[in-house]
């Protein structure tokens, strides 16, 4: 089964923080990259051969809920005509509050978009306007709502801490406010400095601290017993769902199955290759003309970098993915049968380190291997063993 993910990348304005590939002022560009997109869609389901089998889609951005219902209802029939779409498939959608209202959410709901994913970032007031988000929490709590009388059942809610002057009790009082809105699904993430971003300058000219690695470590854990405390269990590094919650898109990358990246500055991996799409709107549409013609699967016309994986890149990146799963972990059976290799015959002396450095642990059967808490909070130092 393939998975897709769309990206959208028209943004109202770049936040403090934000170091994705999106762009502000480019709203004249929003029609014709919809058609571009429906173009490339068609193209690597020719490129294929045959309709895939597809269970989850994923608009990502960027602000997806910059389309149109319309327009996002027109990507969705294209990927039906041209995919085979499993009953029941996680049609998923980024949006932020402020960018849509009721019948907005109704319409989407109509377009067979099932599940919501809300860039929340905290309740408190000062954190927003420190990450230059346009919203307030008053909004979160109407589009909440407002989605929950349109049919979603399924809602996730993204916030992020470890912000400069991000006291413990604000983050805790944040996520408070943010599980008394009974969401299924919540995203929690460290904030990380990007460079070229404004936070990272104004921490770098001294005018915000840096973020206290510390006190994060320690937002974290409360948070994490907070949330299983009321009903989140963690499955993901940075992720808690309610039972059966989980989100079956975000399952796939973890596990290192094929998803085909689909927009500008996308990425994909499918049948051994990763590839990225070019990155920007205009330039996009222009390799996405009506004259374009299929490339070799996965490859389209947007694409302008290939990484073709050697076996030893496969086997590294399924244990670096799959260990992020604090639940799942990377089981010694499953790997064999896809690599035919044992696992500790490749990375036997690397587990065994970690292992006695109390990183990671064995299931009680000794078939599945685990990040412990202390592996959870320094998750890069146990990742870089397996490169």
């Amino acid at each position: 089964m393939y998975s897709l993910y769309l990206h959208i990348p028209f943004c109202r304005h770049r936040c403090s923080y934000c170091d994705f590939n999106t762009y502000a002022g480019q709203e004249h560009l929003r029609a014709a990259y919809v058609e571009a997109l429906c173009q490339e869609i068609r193209l690597v389901a020719l490129a294929a051969g045959k309709p895939l089998p597809v269970h989850t889609v994923y608009f990502g951005g960027g602000t997806p809920s910059l389309l149109t219902p319309a327009q996002i209802g027109h990507v969705l029939e294209t990927i039906a005509r041209r995919f085979t779409l499993a009953e029941g498939a996680e049609i998923s959608l980024e949006a932020n509050p402020g960018t849509i209202d009721r019948a907005y959410l109704k319409a989407l709901r109509k377009a067979g978009v099932n599940r919501l994913s809300l860039g929340v970032q905290s309740a408190h007031p000062d954190d927003l306007r420190l990450l230059e988000r346009e919203h307030d929490f008053v909004a979160v709590i109407r589009t909440v709502a407002w989605a929950r009388a349109a049919g979603f059942d399924n809602l996730n809610l993204d916030l992020i801490f470890g912000l400069p002057h991000q006291p413990l009790e604000r983050w805790q009082w944040s996520l408070e406010q943010a599980t008394a809105l009974q969401p299924e699904h919540f995203s929690l993430y460290a904030l990380t400095l990007e460079h070229g971003t404004p936070l990272a300058h104004w921490v770098a000219r001294g005018l915000l601290p840096n973020p206290d690695p510390d006190l994060a470590a320690e937002m974290y854990l409360w948070a994490d017993e907070f949330l299983q405390k009321n009903g989140y269990a963690q499955y993901e590094i940075s992720n808690w769902a309610r039972p059966g919650m989980a989100c079956r898109h975000n399952l796939q990358y973890w596990r290192n199955q094929p998803y085909l990246g689909l927009g500008a500055g996308a990425h994909g991996y499918a049948a051994g290759v990763r590839t990225a799409n070019v990155l920007t709107p205009a330039g996009y549409i222009r390799r996405l003309g009506p004259d374009a013609r299929p490339s070799v699967f996965p490859r389209t016309p947007a694409t302008v970098n290939v990484r073709l994986l050697s076996p030893a890149d496969e086997m590294a990146e399924t244990m670096m993915m799959g260990l992020r799963l604090t639940e799942e972990g990377v089981a010694r059976r499953a790997f064999a049968q896809r690599f035919g290799q044992e696992m500790m015959a490749v990375y036997g002396a690397a587990i065994r380190r970690l292992v006695t450095q109390g990183l990671l642990t064995w299931s009680a059967d000794g078939e599945r291997l685990h990040l412990t808490a202390r592996g959870r909070l320094l998750g890069n130092r146990v990742f870089r063993e397996f490169v």
